[in-house]
């Protein structure tokens, strides 16, 4: 068996990969999405109690390899992988797909963290187009004197930001709809997730001349890594 800790579009990928060359996979979804895209083959959704946990997972159900194919943003799951692979010696691999890269037309700004982004945003524009995700909107809670456009899949709890309006969404996204999006605000806020999925509002951005302020990828574990789906395949089928 081979685990997959998904809930991207390179999991979904993967695991139709694999299951199309016959190898048994799971795919394990965190469950924090309402009506989640579930990949093809075997589902469990849910946590594992931490690495410890894992480790005793993947003991019980005789998994040869483990691919960590979450967000680059989810590095709670990613160290809880990375520390349950060195407590069972069961190979894991990091699929991350590249980060975004600025062209000559971009206006970029770089934060360390959502934190770091909120104090930087009141130097940028006081109408914010915010898709950082509904889990760090407290991040931006106090700056009153902001106005957001906040868009998230499913709908966020409080503390949100005083004055906003709330536009619930799931991707991909189409230029022409994001240009219009933007066209109210002032700048743009997000993380640097990477792939075509949400890209389409950095290049709406760059043609309305808009600053972007992306939110860097927290440190991973140091891992064998993939960019790719097929160097993913690759590896798992030599394992």
């Amino acid at each position: 068996m081979i685990l997959i800790l998904g809930g991207t579009g390179e999991a979904r990928k993967l695991a139709e990969e694999l299951v199309r060359s016959e190898v048994h996979v799971v795919s394990s979804l965190a469950g924090r999405v309402a009506r989640p895209r579930l990949p093809v083959g075997e589902v469990r959704v849910g946590g594992f109690g931490g690495a410890e946990g894992l480790a005793a997972w993947l003991r019980e159900n005789d998994v040869k390899a483990v691919v960590d194919a979450t967000h680059p943003f989810a590095e709670r799951i990613g160290a809880n992988a990375a520390k349950a692979s060195e407590l069972t010696g069961i190979p894991l691999l990091r699929l991350a797909r590249p980060g975004w890269q600025p062209g000559p037309q971009d206006v970029w700004h770089w934060a360390d963290d959502l934190a770091d982004a909120a104090r930087q945003l009141p130097d940028l524009g006081r109408r914010v187009f915010l898709t950082s995700g509904r889990q760090g909107l407290p991040a931006f809670a106090h700056l009153d004197d902001l106005w957001f456009l906040i868009r998230c899949v499913d709908p966020p709890e409080p503390p949100l930001p005083r004055h906003h309006e709330l536009i619930l969404a799931r991707g991909p996204y189409e230029v022409a709809a994001e240009r219009e999006l933007l066209r109210r605000t002032d700048v743009l806020v997000t993380k640097d997730s990477g792939g075509p999925q949400t890209s389409a509002k950095l290049t709406a951005a760059r043609e309305l001349g808009k600053p972007v302020l992306l939110i860097r990828r927290p440190p991973r574990p140091e891992t064998e890594t993939a960019e790719t789906v097929p160097e993913a395949v690759e590896w798992v089928l030599n394992r």
